[in-house]
């Protein structure tokens, strides 16, 4: 497995361990983690943190050249918010675990220039529909969805 994407993983867990929703992400600059974060929603009680905000914001400012040259790699697929981001900062390239569970605009997001790259890991797929299953009320809040 992409040790990258493992990292990732391992940022998701943490969040489940604080009770919270199991999705995490790092950001990869030149072959190295600059940036990792899960999603700290339900923790800091926060309208913003997904798993990719929270890593974007731990990696710091960068210039416009480094995020060009960064991956973004997340358990899910990233949703409108997160995505925007990726837009928003020029990042070209996105490794999700998954996108079984829930699908973000990624068709949108591959028109506008990033290569995506869809792994469906297995362990993404199966934390992520534990968690939808157990706690559909905060899955629901977190992407925007009446109960």
């Amino acid at each position: 497995m992409n040790k990258f994407l493992e990292e990732a993983i391992q940022e998701a867990k943490k969040g489940l361990q604080e009770g919270g929703i199991p999705i995490g992400s790092v950001l990869v600059l030149d072959g190295k983690i600059i940036g990792r974060g899960h999603n700290k929603r339900i923790q800091n009680s926060s309208a913003i943190l997904h798993a990719e905000m929270d890593c974007l914001e731990n990696a710091g400012r960068l210039s416009a050249s480094e995020y060009k040259r960064a991956t973004l790699y997340s358990t899910l697929s990233p949703c409108d918010m997160c995505s925007g981001a990726v837009l928003l900062y020029g990042i070209t390239k996105v490794v999700v675990g998954e996108n079984k569970n829930f699908q973000g605009p990624e068709e949108y997001v591959s028109s506008r220039g990033v290569s995506l790259e869809i792994i469906n890991h297995e362990e993404c797929i199966s934390m992520m529909k534990k968690f939808i299953e157990e706690s559909a009320i905060l899955w629901n809040e977190d992407i925007g969805e009446e109960s």
